[in-house]
């Protein structure tokens, strides 16, 4: 299998897009305001979350056995249409209860939905909406006979304005837009920031709380001093180098944090001319000068993102730039991210 097609394995997995247990939080919050139910299916239309605000009607027929796979096919199939007209597609369920699907989309591929709904629309306005009825039961008749067995629970279904309910769905369509883009994002971070570690043999020898800031017994200071000799070992490791000038040149780096030395300056430290530098430094590590300190400096500044609190001007400053918005351009290139987008990355539960 592919790489891409074991990512996109990974993606059809609502639980690796969503925070699910989060997820039910909202949901409870949600429905609270927009007076609907909401649950969470996959794209065969399984709920993946609890029914918040799950009305009693709705509750005892999705208990029942023959009905509730009944309801099941109506996720099912309106998270279908949602997809095919790539917008929240509002619906009548076989108990002309209304409801909305609001697709869940990553790269192309429809991996679930949102439902809400459980509404009936306010007088007469029923009538005037023409709305499709997803789904025709065969056995008619036992729908009609549990209906009026449960009439007094299906009066107190909540009545909305049409209007209010495609405003909801609309509201509901852009939050889980920028809920999964969000989440793909970080995912892709982490990805990125795993791959650079283990590029500079990082995650094989330091566990991930290490790396990324997380809980340790230890102090964060102390976190902090190991996070910052790891990002520096790994780094000067990773260029295998032995020339005793290039060596004088690591060491004033990592001994002068606060400073950003030119090429010319670190040359006249060394005693060599600048071109000699250039030549000797590419060599050796296999970029220039310029390249890999700031790289380094990068990765320190990750490190103090990652487990300070100190704000972006005092990182920038401890690291010797001369202007918070260099920095900020510096980070960006190599991490893909402003300093402060990294850190509230990081701190996502």
């Amino acid at each position: 299998m592919t790489t891409e097609a074991l990512q996109m394995e990974k993606w059809m997995d609502l639980s690796n897009i969503l925070n699910l247990e989060q997820g039910e939080i909202v949901q409870n919050s949600l429905s609270d305001i927009t007076e609907m139910a909401i649950i969470t299916v996959d794209y065969k239309g399984r709920p993946m979350t609890k029914h918040s605000g799950c009305c009693g009607f709705c509750r005892k027929v999705r208990e029942d056995e023959v009905l509730g796979q009944y309801c099941q096919k109506c996720d099912a199939r309106g998270g279908l249409e949602a997809v095919r007209t790539n917008k929240p597609y509002i619906y009548k369920c076989y108990f002309s209860i209304i409801d909305v699907a609001i697709p869940i989309i990553v790269k192309e591929q429809y991996i679930g939905a949102i439902m809400a709904g459980q509404v009936r629309l306010l007088g007469d306005e029923g009538s005037e909406r023409a709305m499709e009825q997803i789904y025709v039961p065969a056995n008619r008749k036992y729908v009609e006979e549990r209906k009026q067995q449960l009439l007094e629970d299906y009066e107190k279904i909540p009545r909305l304005s049409y209007d209010r309910i495609l405003v909801i769905a609309k509201m509901f369509y852009y939050l889980v837009n920028y809920m999964v883009t969000e989440s793909i994002h970080k995912s892709q971070i982490i990805e990125m920031y795993e791959t650079a570690c283990k590029v500079h043999g990082i995650m094989d020898e330091f566990p991930n709380e290490l790396i990324f800031g997380g809980k340790s017994e230890k102090g964060g200071s102390q976190r902090y001093t190991e996070r910052k000799a790891v990002d520096e070992n790994a780094l000067l490791r990773h260029s295998d180098t032995a020339n005793p000038i290039i060596l004088d040149v690591f060491s004033y780096i990592a001994s002068h944090r606060n400073e950003s030395p030119s090429l010319s300056e670190m040359a006249e430290y060394c005693n060599v001319s600048t071109s000699h530098l250039s030549r000797l430094f590419s060599k050796e590590v296999g970029e220039s000068f310029s390249s890999f300190n700031a790289r380094l400096k990068v990765e320190w500044a990750k490190a103090m993102l990652e487990t300070t609190d100190k704000s972006v001007y005092e990182i920038s400053d401890a690291l010797g730039f001369n202007e918070a918005g260099y920095f900020i351009k510096i980070f960006k290139k190599f991490v893909g991210m402003t300093p402060a987008a990294y850190r509230s990355y990081l701190r996502l539960p």
